[in-house]
């Protein structure tokens, strides 16, 4: 499960052990020429659900960059770097990167995850809801990715954006961390202040991520109602109003409650620092549901 940072190679990709080199005809046969996108547009680049000659199912995606023709030895060797690191994270709960396509278009080879994003699963009315279960499952899930990518990982050089949509649920429902990137090859010497406001970013968006599971309710822009409501004086008395209706009143009472102060903790507004930290919410979550399955 470590996550191991060596001095980086060269900048290219014979120095990539890691992941797997498929040949640019491999990946348009694999995605019956991008006729199946799976999402367009956005930061990521545009994704493809591709089933390969051997039979792998997984997700491609179109690296989305500058003008090949300008700085081109730079971005070369920001991509080589990007591909080193990515291929070396190793954790149940990170979407696992499985190779790349070199090339005039560039492309990266991810796990196909069968059930989307949490997103799709709590909101698209056409889908079975989650179960309590299940949510409970997936906060501690993301809280494991995050302590791997933020805590484990000597330096932090990866970056990740939690929410309902950098989610994604494999075939078992397992939820895993998606659209890690790499922080600026120039930014990974990073001081420990900017590494601690990194890392009390993430415990906000945890707590708003918390919040959503909790509601069903997606929190929109500026995430401000949800976070209002649970920093109010009386949050306690509202809580069941506030549940997702989609359970149909099918959850734990005292899980509920538990979960809802653990959002309450990581919205609390501070003085540039959480009140909380990923491994202490981790290790609170997991002691409650190990100490209810004992």
């Amino acid at each position: 499960m470590g996550c191991l940072h060596r001095p980086l190679g060269g900048t290219s990709s014979d120095d990539l052990p890691f992941v797997r080199r498929f040949k640019p005809r491999e990946i348009e046969a694999a995605t019956s020429g991008f006729s199946t996108a799976l999402e367009t547009g956005g930061p990521r680049g545009t994704a493809y659900r591709a089933r390969f000659a051997d039979g792998l199912v997984a997700t491609v995606r179109r690296v989305a960059g500058g003008d090949r023709d300008h700085d081109h030895q730079e971005q070369d060797g920001a991509f080589y770097r990007e591909l080193q690191l990515l291929g070396r994270l190793n954790h149940r709960h990170v979407v696992r990167l499985r190779g790349f396509s070199e090339g005039h278009n560039r492309f990266l080879v991810f796990d196909q995850m069968e059930n989307r994003s949490l997103k799709e699963c709590l909101h698209d009315p056409l889908r079975t809801p989650l179960n309590w279960r299940t949510r409970l499952q997936v906060a501690i899930d993301v809280a494991a990715a995050l302590e791997y990518l933020y805590y484990f990982c000597d330096p932090p050089v990866f970056h990740v954006t939690v929410n309902s949509s950098s989610v994604m649920m494999d075939a078992d429902f397992v939820a895993k961390l998606s659209d890690v990137s790499v922080v600026a090859h120039e930014s990974t010497q990073e001081s420990e202040e900017r590494i601690q406001q990194r890392r009390t970013e993430l415990v906000f968006q945890y707590g708003v991520l918390l919040l959503e599971l909790v509601t069903g309710q997606s929190p929109g822009g500026g995430d401000g109602e949800l976070v209002q409501w649970v920093q109010e004086p009386g949050f306690a008395g509202s809580m069941q109003r506030m549940v997702d209706a989609d359970l149909g009143g099918t959850y734990d009472a005292g899980e509920l409650r538990d979960l809802v102060i653990v959002a309450r903790l990581c919205t609390r507004p501070g003085n540039g620092s959480a009140v909380v930290s990923i491994p202490q919410v981790l290790r609170y979550l997991q002691g409650k549901v190990d100490g209810k399955n004992r």
